[in-house]
């Protein structure tokens, strides 16, 4: 149950994100907004989705279960057992843990560069103590914001999201049902039903899952 469960809030999470989380670009992943014009149409959202499904479909029999994770883990095991005998000597397990290293601080090198170019907001190759300032007070103000809820709210409320999309409860997200979260979730978001999803809406929604995130918060406190 506990594999099932993780599994199916990767899904979860891919159907929140890709309902509202639309114009940045997360990690490295590849962002929904595919023009960079701050407008998600659906078109979009469905082709974020279809790739995000893919890739979480790893046996590829078309529905998302703890199938999918038993699949991923013998493909990790696979990458590590670089002889391919079905055993995994320390050696192999170290030189796996040293590629994770690398490509860790490849993608740290790409997210420094990124962070340097938005600093330095003159395009001056340096970056002065009011660009310094103007990042300190934008930082302080994202952080102002409900910075605690985040994480955990974000994962109760896919987990939520997830709940209704397997529509039948058989703990099996098939595609016609992720699918269908989808447009749910875009269509909720797109309150003026212009079949976009503008920056404002966006903000909206945020704060919509904010509020709900603080009451459910305030309602565990007293027995915590």
């Amino acid at each position: 149950m506990k594999k099932l469960t993780l599994t199916l809030s990767a899904a979860a999470l891919a159907i929140t994100g890709t309902g509202i989380a639309v114009a940045h670009n997360h990690g490295g992943k590849a962002k929904v907004d595919t023009d960079g014009d701050g407008i998600v149409t659906l078109e979009e959202a469905t082709t974020h989705a279809d790739a995000m499904f893919t890739r979480m479909d790893a046996n590829g029999d078309g529905v998302l279960n703890a199938d999918d994770r038993a699949a991923r883990a013998a493909e990790r095991f696979a990458m590590m057992d670089a002889d391919g005998d079905g055993e995994v000597t320390q050696e192999e397990m170290k030189a796996a843990r040293e590629a994770r290293k690398s490509e860790r601080a490849e993608r740290r090198g790409d997210r420094s560069e990124k962070m340097f170019s938005r600093l330095d907001t003159d395009g001056s190759g340096g970056i002065s103590e009011a660009e310094f300032e103007t990042a300190r007070e934008a930082r302080a103000e994202r952080g102002g914001k409900g910075k605690g809820m985040r994480k955990g709210g974000k994962r109760r409320g896919g987990e939520a999201m997830l709940r209704r999309a397997d529509t039948n409860g058989d703990q099996t997200v098939t595609r016609e049902e992720f699918d269908a979260a989808v447009e749910a979730r875009f269509a909720k978001a797109d309150t003026d039903g212009s079949g976009t999803i503008t920056a404002e809406e966006r903000e909206a929604a945020k704060e919509k899952r904010k509020g709900r995130g603080g009451k459910r918060g305030g309602e565990r406190q007293p027995r915590g």
